[in-house]
């Protein structure tokens, strides 16, 4: 189930960086990567440490976007050193092989006012699959704030094998939450 929030996360991660068009630096202080799933039907939400996003947005030209996050597999903290130990390990994340899930921005477009449509390709644990989401965007404190969440299934990336595969145990169902704030 641990192994289930960080994929969660890396996905979040990912989706975060989609806007573009001048490179923006990242604020880590002021921008988080979680992933939310249930294990035995109860909510868990953990963040993921170390990630990092690179952005590029011209609020005037919003279309020419791109985005670009990489989340620290081995960073998801669950709570507990021995936890996140074990959803490192082959059956989660496996992250001595795959260390980085990684989201790339394929297209950036203009919705409502303040929102983007984003699309693009998630990578965790070596499987890539297609992605879409909605992105919102707001000025807060002279930065960019893209905000948004990425519903994702675990086992479309292999996290959890074996009996882990089980979704009585640790549901499929992922949703990785990002907030990342950047500023030129």
């Amino acid at each position: 189930m641990q192994l289930n929030k960080t994929a969660v996360a890396a996905i979040l991660a990912g989706t975060v960086l989609a806007a573009s068009a001048a490179p923006l630096k990242t604020d880590v202080a002021h921008s988080s990567v979680t992933a939310t799933f249930k294990q035995m039907n109860v909510p868990v939400e953990s963040p993921f440490k170390k990630f990092t996003a690179a952005i590029d947005y011209d609020a005037a030209h919003p279309e020419k976007a791109t985005a670009r996050v990489d989340i620290d597999t081995a960073s998801f903290d669950i709570g507990s050193a021995d936890y996140n130990k074990e959803i490192a390990k082959k059956e989660w994340f496996n992250s001595a092989q795959f260390p980085k899930a990684t989201f790339v921005s394929t297209a950036i477009k203009p919705a409502a006012a303040g929102k983007l449509n984003v699309t693009g390709n998630l990578t965790i644990k070596g499987k890539t699959a297609p992605v879409s989401f909605p992105l919102n965007v707001k000025a807060e404190g002279g930065k960019q704030v893209f905000e948004g969440q990425l519903p994702i299934k675990r086992l479309t990336y292999n996290i959890g094998e074996g009996e882990w595969k089980d979704t009585s145990m640790v549901a499929d169902e992922v949703v990785i939450k990002f907030r990342v704030a950047a500023a030129q």
